[in-house]
């Protein structure tokens, strides 16, 4: 689902993480979903190409060991949401991990990332893939990050702290081992391996979980597949376009206006007009597009007058939001208002 996508959650974490290193704003300020709208709103899900960035500006300003270290001391639980939870709430750890591994989408792009378990009764391995275009040392970063948050979540789930029988690792033996040393709270790690993957006694992932709650799992299953559902993929530039205006009407409360719409999106009126017609439209066909499905989500969800919902929309009065249902819907609103309420 959503793929080629990241939540908005993992991205402020990289954004952070950048900045931290020292990495100058203008570096990547202007990458597609960074904009403080999208970046701040937790149903926005960031193109995958702006993390891959992200992760590509750190390592060439410090050693890959060191960007996946600082990564996973950032990701304090919570930091990746309603995924943190689904791993450390469940009975067991090994369940929390199962939850985990179905709703990977909530914390990562699932058409390019993947988690495996593989149980052998006296062992259980997590192996983690990703398939997205990387440099050698932005791949090498993400998947130790990738293996080295798996192990500290388990921690946490387990109440205390669960050392692998061992790791394995695509990437070369670094020079220097600390930050990797520190990341696994193990020296057994295997470089050039065939896969990256992280092993632990099948023992530690069986025991039950001190913290967990009965119903819980499942409460936070839903929370994650509803988030899922209602999410808002950013992939193409239109898809910025079409979110600035949603979010003007639905929660500014501003009928958007070409001039700040552009402003939204730091770019000049002109260079915006251009765009959409680049992608088969215009401004007046994605303003009425939006206009309808608030309209629309307004009438059949909410108990708000006709002309709360005119002044809302940016019409004159309520018989002129009448003569737009109308156009749009061939029905008046009010037959409009009936129908989703029977």
């Amino acid at each position: 689902m959503h793929h080629g996508t990241t939540p908005s959650a993992f991205t402020r974490l990289n954004v952070g993480s950048a900045a931290l290193l020292g990495i100058r704003p203008d570096a990547y300020a202007g990458l597609p979903g960074l904009a403080p709208p999208y970046l701040d709103d937790d149903r926005y899900r960031t193109p995958a190409a702006t993390n891959v960035r992200l992760w590509e500006l750190m390592v060439a300003h410090t050693p890959w060991p060191a960007v996946a270290e600082l990564m996973a001391d950032r990701s304090h639980l919570g930091r990746l949401g309603v995924w943190d939870y689904l791993l450390t709430s469940a009975p067991t750890p090994l369940d929390g991990i199962r939850d985990a591994v179905h709703h990977l989408a909530a914390a990562a792009d699932a058409g390019t990332e993947a988690l495996t378990i593989t149980d052998d009764g006296q062992h259980i391995t997590l192996s983690h893939l990703n398939t997205a275009e990387l440099t050698y040392e932005a791949a090498s970063a993400i998947r130790s990050y990738a293996l080295g948050l798996l192990r500290r979540r388990i921690g946490e789930a387990a109440g205390r702290p669960i050392v692998p029988v061992r790791v394995t690792l695509a990437a070369e033996a670094p020079r220097r081992h600390g930050a990797l040393t520190g990341l696994y709270g193990t020296r057994a790690v295997d470089f050039e391996s065939a896969a990256d993957s992280i092993t632990f006694r099948a023992a530690d992932l069986r025991r039950p979980a001190p913290h967990a709650q009965p119903g819980l799992s499942e409460l936070l299953r839903r929370h994650a597949e509803q988030a899922l559902a209602t999410a808002v993929p950013l992939h193409t530039w239109i898809d910025l376009f079409r979110a600035a205006l949603r979010t003007a009407l639905e929660q500014d409360g501003d009928v958007p206006t070409l001039a700040s719409t552009s402003r939204r999106l730091s770019v000049g009126s002109r260079t915006l007009q251009r765009r959409l017609e680049e992608h088969g439209t215009s401004w007046r066909a994605e303003l009425d597009a939006a206009r309808r499905a608030h309209v629309t989500r307004l009438l059949t969800a909410t108990d708000l007058t006709l002309d709360a919902i005119a002044a809302r929309n940016g019409y004159a009065d309520a018989r002129t939001l009448r003569r737009a249902v109308r156009r749009w819907t061939g029905r008046t609103p009010s037959a409009l208002r009936k129908g989703a309420a029977g």
